[in-house]
């Protein structure tokens, strides 16, 4: 299986998307330090770069990842090797190539300008975060052997995500706003990997002022060593469980 990740790492690792990526995030981590006045600023950027774009190019490269080696795959499956051990590399591989092009990108500058907690906290978000959405793309993928399907499927995932779950949340906000929802708002965002990536950095920021009533909730809850575990908890389950679901339809899927 060691052998397997190497190979499948290695050709991810020559890809140029994945150095574009790097590139890319080094440009905007560096740039948000560099032109910003104050660190926070950059942080907030950097922030926003890891609520969208972490989330929308490790759904998409991944998803078209797997399409592209399904002859590589059915070339494993003719060999001694069990389905689960193939489909765990791919999905390692992926996994890491993606977090270490994250940590190189964006993990150096916030190593130099932001060597607190924080900063250590927006690197184990950004890397739980890459390594959902892959798992929620390996899931994609299998759901479908159509390969623009299986894209649009990924990208609705990263829209449903990234927007419109904050709508559906605003709208039982405004609909409710008579009655006292706010622990049901806690609830709520167990349900999206990014909310609760967003909740666990804007607290740490002592920014869960701009969050209104709503904020001071998330802060009794998530503020605390119970909540900081149960979210990072929750986080990984959104990692694990729709890989496992994934393994489970490639052990039995016909390619």
């Amino acid at each position: 299986m060691n052998k397997l990740i190497k190979i499948i790492l290695f050709d991810i690792l020559k890809n140029k998307i994945v150095v574009t990526y790097t590139l890319i995030l080094a440009v905007l981590s560096w740039s948000s330090f560099l032109l910003e006045d104050n660190t926070s600023k950059g942080m907030l950027t950097i922030l926003n770069v890891i609520l969208f774009t972490i989330p929308l190019v490790a759904v998409l490269f991944s998803t078209i990842y797997i399409y592209n080696s399904f002859e590589f795959i059915e070339l494993m499956l003719s060999q001694p090797i069990q389905r689960k051990k193939i489909w765990q590399s791919l999905f390692a591989a992926l996994s890491l190539s993606l977090v270490v092009a994250f940590l190189i990108g964006a993990g150096i500058p916030l190593f130099i300008y932001s060597f607190d907690m924080l900063g250590f906290m927006m690197l184990v978000v950004g890397c739980l975060v890459t390594i959902v959405f892959v798992a929620l793309a390996f899931l994609a993928s299998i759901m479908t052997r159509d390969k623009a399907k299986g894209i649009g499927i990924a990208i609705m995932i990263w829209l449903y995500f990234a927007l419109l779950f904050d709508g559906i949340v605003l709208f039982l906000l405004f609909q409710l706003s008579e009655y006292p929802i706010e622990n049901m708002m806690v609830g709520l965002s167990a349900l999206s990997p990014i909310d609760l990536a967003r909740i666990q950095i804007l607290l740490h920021m002592d920014a869960s002022a701009m969050m209104g009533y709503t904020g001071a909730i998330f802060k009794d809850f998530f503020g605390t060593m119970m909540g900081l575990f149960v979210s990072f908890a929750l986080l990984a389950l959104w990692g694990i469980l729709p890989f496992l679901i994934s393994l489970r339809k490639f052990k039995t899927k016909d390619l």
